[in-house]
């Protein structure tokens, strides 16, 4: 959450800081600004709202210098408001700093630094930083120093970068439990929460780790440890091009985001099979295979939409590989003390892979002693940087807030583990071989799938005004369900729940009448019975039904008001040809809704507070 840039070179640092935000958007939009270092003081502009505010605010000052800091805020401490948004000064204007993160001793600091005759205008945590980083400026530290010293008397989470109107050509930068990333130029260097800010810039960056803190100049940085130890630092080059992180002509990130699932899906399953041995390869899995089939359980951790995705990879890795699979939100599972032990193998799913809850659980869990898995989507993030082995998705960049080509590339790996370590135990050749021809056709069905996007769109124009929806489905779609509300409460503000179907009669039922839509998900597979019973139960009660189904289901079609139909695939694979409708359905109706798809209320992409 929250997007930080920084830029010191040459160049009028004004529009890359402006260009580098609404790149970072999606990690935060209540508010804006950016502070630059001009003839000796620093000109700061922010304002309440997204970035175009602040861009058009900016366009009618002459602000022209090049070091400087910028920053997209997503409220932790503090209501949206201008006063509150970043970048933030020093009582006495030295010092100015943007901040990701939460410091959890903000009230004891701020009272020490009331003592000290400091004041304050905001109701932020990260005004008591900078003053906290000026108090021992003020004592004749460099910026570095007195930011390091004032670190080591700080609890909580951070990314920050801060400057000094006095040292106009450098920006001290430190990180702990918040991405930031170094952009190397030619005479020019940038900081950034992530490298979508960066690629139009460089390609060569340097993550920072927890602990450490660093300087960048035009023409040179360096990186030490909260203890003042150099650090050498490994030099990676970004892969995704500029057009990734476009809208390629699309309305909304969102739409072209699931549009793209043919193409992401290509990209994950790529490469990663053998049919003739009916298995698959992972190489970031390689040589630890034995030890998770060994694991006496499996659990696997997330938050959100991977937490979905991780309930459908318990069906999947039980059927499998016969292993005990337990699925648990990463945001609880440290506070409970979890009983793990080294016979534990955790698999932690994190689409960012800076997903503060997740990232925290993973840590708990190698201090226990378990093999941790990661699966993350994005290259050189924490998590994948934390496991003990892994699996990108590459699915891409993941621009639109309400994840949907992450979903489905999480499911598509989760198969592909299911089937290397299934194939190792009791899965046949001949199933595994199945699996793997399905997978190679996925994409192709798909396409099928995002075929019906129009009459989906027809379908959502009935229910632009609903204020429930009920979402069921038994088995592997029960994630489904869960995830297809989730999808509609993120972008249509339409309350939504997702059930076991069966669970249904134990109390949902009492909510339906004709104003209440329920979704079924309702594909021909061993209890498709059960599911149009299900069903029959909700039409006997006035309810409006519309049902995913077979594209060949006669039966179900004339029992509902409303069908989405899909192609048939091996039942592993079904959650991905199911969601799909439900994505496209939330998004038609936030749509017609006039709503912001891609930066819903209250929503950011990468929530990385706790």
């Amino acid at each position: 959450m929250c997007g930080i840039v920084g830029y010191v070179g040459e160049q009028n640092s004004a529009p890359i800081l402006i260009d580098g935000l609404k790149r970072l958007e999606y990690r935060g939009y209540d508010s804006a600004g950016i502070g630059i270092i001009c003839d000796g003081k620093i000109e700061l502009v922010k304002e309440k709202g997204k970035v175009s505010v602040l861009e058009e605010k900016i366009n009618g000052n002459d602000i022209n210098g090049t070091t400087g800091i910028g920053h997209t805020r997503w409220a932790t401490h503090g209501v949206p408001n201008q006063i509150n948004a970043h970048p933030h000064f020093s009582s006495d204007n030295e010092l100015m700093l943007v901040h990701n993160g939460i410091i959890e001793n903000y009230k004891e600091l701020k009272e020490f630094l009331l003592r000290k005759n400091y004041s304050f205008k905001s109701d932020t945590d990260t005004e008591v930083l900078v003053n906290l980083i000026h108090y021992f400026y003020s004592e004749n530290l460099s910026l570095f120093e007195a930011t390091r010293q004032a670190l080591l008397k700080v609890n909580g989470t951070y990314g920050i970068a801060v400057l000094s109107r006095n040292n106009k050509e450098r920006i001290v930068i430190a990180k702990n439990g918040s991405p930031l990333v170094i952009g190397l130029g030619k005479g020019e260097n940038f900081i950034a929460s992530d490298v979508n800010a960066l690629i139009s810039h460089t390609k060569n960056v340097i993550y920072l780790e927890d602990g450490e803190i660093g300087e960048i100049t035009k023409d040179s940085y360096y990186i030490k440890s909260l203890n003042n130890d150099s650090i050498e630092k490994e030099v990676n080059k970004i892969e995704m091009d500029l057009d990734e992180i476009t809208k390629s002509g699309y309305q909304h990130f969102m739409l072209k985001e699931i549009m793209d699932q043919p193409n992401s899906l290509n990209d994950t399953i790529r490469g990663r099979t053998i049919l003739e041995e009916g298995i698959s390869k992972l190489g970031g899995l390689q040589g630890f295979e034995e030890r998770i089939l060994q694991s006496k359980r499996i659990i696997i951790s997330a938050c959100g939409t991977s937490w979905h995705a991780a309930l459908v990879g318990e069906y999947l890795l039980e059927k499998c590989t016969g292993i005990p699979v337990e699925v648990e939100y990463a945001s609880e599972f440290r506070y409970r003390n979890p009983i793990i032990s080294s016979e534990d193998t955790i698999i932690f799913i994190s689409q960012s892979g800076e997903t503060a809850d997740t990232l925290a659980a993973l840590k708990e869990a190698k201090r226990k002693g378990a093999l941790v898995l990661g699966i993350v989507n994005v290259v050189g993030s924490s998590i994948a940087r934390a496991s003990d082995a892994g699996v990108y998705i590459h699915a891409g960049p993941e621009i639109g807030v309400a994840s949907t080509k992450a979903f489905t590339s999480q499911i598509a790996v989760l198969i592909l583990i299911a089937l290397l370590l299934g194939r190792r135990k009791n899965l046949s050749i001949v199933d595994g071989k199945e699996i793997i021809q399905s997978l190679n056709s996925i994409s192709d069905l798909v396409q099928e799938v995002l075929e019906q996007n129009s009459v989906i769109e027809k379908i959502a124009e009935k229910f632009v005004n609903a204020k429930n929806f009920l979402y069921l489905g038994r088995g592997i779609h029960f994630p489904v369900a869960l995830e297809g509300a989730l999808k509609l409460k993120e972008i249509s503000y339409i309350h939504a729940e997702g059930y076991p179907a069966a669970e249904m009669k134990h109390g949902p039922i009492a909510l339906i009448d004709e104003n209440m839509p329920t979704v079924f998900i309702a594909p021909k597979d061993a209890i498709y019975e059960k599911v149009i019973s299900n069903i029959e139960e909700v039409k006997a009660r006035n309810g409006e039904v519309i049902a995913i189904i077979d594209k060949d289901d006669k039966y179900i079609e004339n029992l509902v008001d409303h069908v989405i139909r899909i192609p048939r695939t091996n039942e592993l694979l079904m959650p991905i040809l199911t969601v799909i409708p439900l994505q496209l359905l939330a998004y038609h109706i936030a749509v017609k809704k006039g709503l912001n798809v891609d930066q819903p209320r209250n929503l950011a992409k990468s929530v990385t507070v706790e």
